[in-house]
């Protein structure tokens, strides 16, 4: 486990999701350190499956030395939050930290923000155990999980970071061996046991399906790996070029207004381009006419991945296996209308 150090003392850090699970795992360890911790959570109430509510996760952190502004906040609607963040800076005069369920968003806003306002996404490597995997996990699922404890310690670690460490995709397990974490049986619910990948992570390596199907478990992830990794056909590239263009209109070029250069690697790689600035737009292979705002680097096995919804660009780009120089912001744009392709790839 990550010691606690005392850093972050009259840091205020406002938290989606505290009342229970992963959220008020991370308020609990800051707290620990004398933080102010703001609970921005939809649960008043007691819910009749899932224990807690902002006010029971009040009187813990206020326990093990925090201070905790309980608000009912659904991360839905806008006026909840702003009213949250409010309250935050009349009782604690502002706030240092935030913890958002929304990590796409973390490349245009590191960029936005450089030098003032660090902004990072935080993944485990494995399931975690909380109340909602119990639900959808069914029995027996707690034994290939870890504690929330990694994902809170994984947290303060990047708390304690300058605000030069910034735009990071971390995964929990990375983050904490740099920290000179060995022993990670100790976060495991079954020390020992096989434990299930991350459901969002692109990674469904053989040996971990191996070893869970010999101890007489079936890993969920089994049926999923094989629809996400068919191999492409012939000339792949191409014919999802082909498709973006005839889905192209003013419309998607008014509302882009960007250039993507795609630098592929392996088979029918090569240089193409996305023109989403000239009327009606373009693609085509190797260079555009003007300079591109975002470039691209990847296989041709994954951009067709990525271009058909096999592949999530933010876990695309979390593994290493795109690249991205340029603009974030407007890379960040081309996911929606990958998202509007996904139906005809």
């Amino acid at each position: 486990m990550l010691p606690n150090t005392g850093r972050l003392a009259g840091c205020t850090v406002f938290i989606t999701g505290a009342s229970r699970g992963i959220g008020k795992a991370i308020a609990l360890k800051a707290a620990k350190d004398g933080a102010n911790i703001v609970i921005a959570a939809k649960t008043a109430q007691p819910h009749p499956k899932l224990l807690g509510t902002i006010y029971t996760a009040a009187e813990e952190i206020e326990a093990v030395g925090g201070k905790a502004l309980p608000c009912i906040v659904d991360v839905r609607d806008e006026q909840q939050i702003s009213a949250a963040v409010e309250k935050a800076i009349k009782k604690f005069g502002a706030y240092t930290i935030a913890k958002y369920g929304m990590s796409m968003y973390v490349l245009g806003m590191a960029e936005e923000f450089k030098g003032e306002i660090a902004v990072n996404a935080l993944w485990p490597k494995t399931a975690i155990h909380t109340a909602a995997m119990d639900m959808l996990g069914g029995p027996g699922i707690e034994s290939q999980c870890r504690k929330v404890d990694i994902i809170a310690d994984a947290a303060y670690s990047i708390f304690q970071k300058p605000k030069s460490f910034t735009g990071n995709f971390v995964i929990d397990e990375n983050i904490l061996k740099e920290e000179g974490i060995e022993n990670f049986d100790v976060y495991a619910i079954k020390p020992g046991h096989p434990l299930q990948p991350d459901f969002f992570l692109d990674e469904y390596p053989e040996a971990v399906s191996k070893k869970v199907e010999s101890t007489g478990a079936v890993p969920e992830f089994k049926e999923e790996k094989l629809q996400l990794q068919p191999k492409p056909r012939s000339g792949a590239v191409e014919e999802t070029f082909r498709i973006v263009k005839d889905s192209l209109s003013d419309d998607v070029v008014k509302a882009t207004q960007a250039i993507y250069l795609f630098e592929l690697s392996g088979e029918d790689g090569g240089t193409w381009f996305l023109d989403l600035k000239s009327k009606g737009g373009n693609v085509g292979y190797g260079e555009p006419s003007d300079q591109a705002d975002v470039v691209m680097s990847m296989t041709t096995d994954d951009f067709v991945k990525m271009f058909s919804g096999k592949l999530k660009p933010t876990m695309a780009f979390m593994s290493g296996k795109l690249k991205i120089k340029g603009n974030m912001a407007l890379a960040i744009k081309l996911e929606k209308l990958m998202n509007q392709m996904n139906a005809r790839l």
